[in-house]
């Protein structure tokens, strides 16, 4: 084939009679696509072919569902896989699966493009197999960008303007690609003339540094603080060095939200770790007291974590202006990139306070929580203490470690006993916090990043959701990572433990066993009828063992450990609203009334203790 049949700056030549398929792939690749998650259909034939053609440029992995194609193609950005996340998906029920995966990433803004196959042109409108609305159901999680191919001349310009959106907009993009054109020849060079497009694939600059001027009233805002607190969030990520620099320049303490939880080192004495409802009690402290307040890309959402409204003066950077100013009344609003913004507000500061009595408290108030969280580790539970598992985890962990959390109780032993490091990759469903999340993104993680080890923390509840079936997944490709080491530690407790505190603390109703009660399942056993290796945890005095041997396994480890399911998930400010409805609970007779009470005093005396600027 000619040059002239292939686009500028794709990478490989098509195929040399090109399908519409050939051509999407081909331009995908040009913007850094090269793998695709997803499940095949007749409705994406023609795409799963011309992946085929590749002959491995392009990866296709087979999940087990298409949920699970969303939640990695959103993982993988986070993971650092590439530039852009993409989830390839049949049409109808294919499509309504991907959905959730899908909001994950517009929620947590990932920048995704999802490819969905559609009923061929001939037939639409007429109440064909599997024949959905498409254009309507995507309408809302494909906001940014959606469309639907009608003619082999706008594959260039759709599939540039979805993936130069998804960048720009950092957001879910959509493309509806009807099975007949996949097939059609294809028209990578569109025609010059009137009703057609010659588009790029370069890609867009980006928004780095504010004004000089706004810079500079944020530094005379933050300057005049005697204690001043920082607020970190994913748009942090990338900048520690500048996260460190800033935080000592103004001796200042940090909170993370969990998205943010690897732009800092945990192992810092001034760093207080996560913040809200499942966050430290320092951090709560830190909010509580300080009168200064700089944001960096967080958008946390619970404001009662936040300061007081008139307590701090406050500054708030973020990448998209339309985030600044909603949780707090923001003092200046810095819209740039964290890292070269937070150098240039560095340069406007000057010379830092040195040692201050705020920081030397922010310091002893962390200290003194980690000692505390140690204490609840080790404390007996019927049958293991969950937080036994999380607290002997992070005295194991190796420095190069993939971390895939997921929602629920699992999150709040998480962000309290795990102190990520610099070299440490970690996420979870952040923001629409769903189940189910965890092993998508460990999966995601680990075909980024195939020679580095991996652990997934999952609640028995997101196990049995959509766990069992992608350790399937699991059991297909390990044999393919250089690094086969992928830990599974299931808290298997029988209860959907997180929602069951829910009940007890803000309706004041018993844990109801008709929603809440989970089947005991063998996970261990399941791991090994699939080759893998299963562990079972059943006495406290097994934990360490067994975290050794999984970190050190020649295959993937699950670890079935029976857990304790009256372990207290006490928020870093627990009021007295919330201790009268669990009381309440207890006194309505709920079934778990005993491991309450045998739990939740000793929790509270520990972590209870007052602290200065308690309120």
């Amino acid at each position: 084939m000619s040059a002239d049949d292939t686009t500028a700056g794709e990478a490989g030549a098509l195929p040399r009679r090109p399908t519409v398929a050939d051509h999407i792939v081909s331009r995908l690749f040009s913007w850094g696509v090269h793998r695709y998650f997803g499940y095949p259909g007749d409705g994406i034939n023609g795409l799963t072919s011309a992946l085929q053609r590749t002959n491995g440029r392009a990866q296709f992995v087979q999940v087990r569902h298409e949920e699970t194609a969303g939640f990695a193609a959103s993982a993988h950005v986070k993971y650092g896989g590439g530039p852009l996340g993409c989830a390839l998906v049949t049409s109808g029920p294919g499509a309504i699966h991907l959905l959730n995966g899908l909001y994950d990433a517009k929620l947590d803004h990932q920048p995704v493009v999802a490819l969905v196959g559609h009923t061929a042109t001939t037939a639409e409108g007429g109440g064909y197999y599997q024949e959905v609305d498409l254009l309507a159901l995507y309408k809302d999680v494909a906001a940014a960008f959606l469309a639907q191919l009608d003619h082999p001349a706008q594959v260039r310009h759709l599939v540039d303007r979805a993936c130069r959106t998804a960048l720009a907009r950092r957001t879910v993009t959509a493309l509806i690609l009807p099975l007949d054109l996949q097939d059609e020849p294809a028209v990578p060079n569109p025609p010059h003339a009137h009703g057609y497009y010659q588009t790029s694939n370069a890609p867009s600059s980006t928004p780095t540094v504010p004004p000089e001027a706004d810079v500079r009233r944020a530094a005379e805002v933050l300057r005049g603080g005697q204690r001043v607190a920082m607020l970190v969030g994913q748009g942090a990520l990338g900048a520690r060095d500048e996260v460190r620099e800033i935080a000592d320049r103004l001796g200042a303490g940090v909170a993370t939200a969990l998205l943010g939880f690897t732009a800092v080192d945990h192992r810092e004495p001034w760093v207080t770790g996560a913040i809200g409802l499942l966050g430290t009690r320092p951090s709560w402290q830190l909010m509580s007291g300080c009168d200064r307040l700089l944001i960096v890309g967080s958008n946390m959402p619970y404001s009662e974590f936040y300061p007081q409204p008139g307590q701090a003066r406050a500054v708030q950077i973020d990448l998209d202006g339309t985030q600044l100013g909603l949780r707090y009344p923001t003092e200046v609003n810095l819209t740039g990139d964290a890292r070269p913004t937070l150098r240039a507000l560095l340069n406007e500061l000057g010379p830092g306070p040195g040692p201050t009595a705020w920081r030397a408290e922010v310091t002893e108030a962390t200290s003194a929580w980690r000692r505390v969280q140690h204490d609840l580790a080790e404390q007996a539970a019927d049958p293991v203490n969950p937080q036994l598992l999380f607290h002997t985890l992070n005295e194991r962990l190796p420095d190069d470690v993939l971390l895939a959390v997921d929602c629920g109780t699992t999150t709040a032993w998480y962000a309290r006993h795990i102190q990520v490091r610099p070299s440490m990759l970690a996420s979870l469903s952040g923001t629409l916090l769903s189940m189910g999340g965890a092993m998508p993104y460990a999966l995601s993680a680990k075909f980024a990043h195939p020679d580095r080890p991996l652990v997934a923390l999952i609640g028995d509840g997101a196990m049995q959701m959509n766990g069992v079936n992608e350790l399937i997944t699991v059991a297909k490709y390990w044999r393919s990572w250089a690094d086969p080491r992928f830990v599974v530690l299931v808290l298997n407790n029988r209860d959907l433990a997180f929602v069951s505190w829910e009940q007890r603390s803000t309706e004041g109703t018993p844990m109801f066993p008709d929603s809440q009660q989970l089947p005991d399942i063998a996970y261990h056993q399941w791991a090994e009828v699939l080759g893998l290796h299963g562990e079972l945890i059943d006495s406290p005095d097994q934990v360490r063992d067994v975290w050794d041997r999984a970190l050190t396994a020649d295959r993937p480890v699950v670890i079935n450990a029976l857990v304790d399911p009256a372990e207290l998930m006490l928020p870093p400010h627990f009021t007295v609203e919330q201790a009268r409805k669990t009381a309440a609970a207890v006194l309505r007779g709920d079934t778990d009334w005993a491991g309450i009470i045998r739990r939740g005093l000793p929790a509270t005396l520990a972590s209870y203790r007052p602290r200065r600027h308690d309120r």
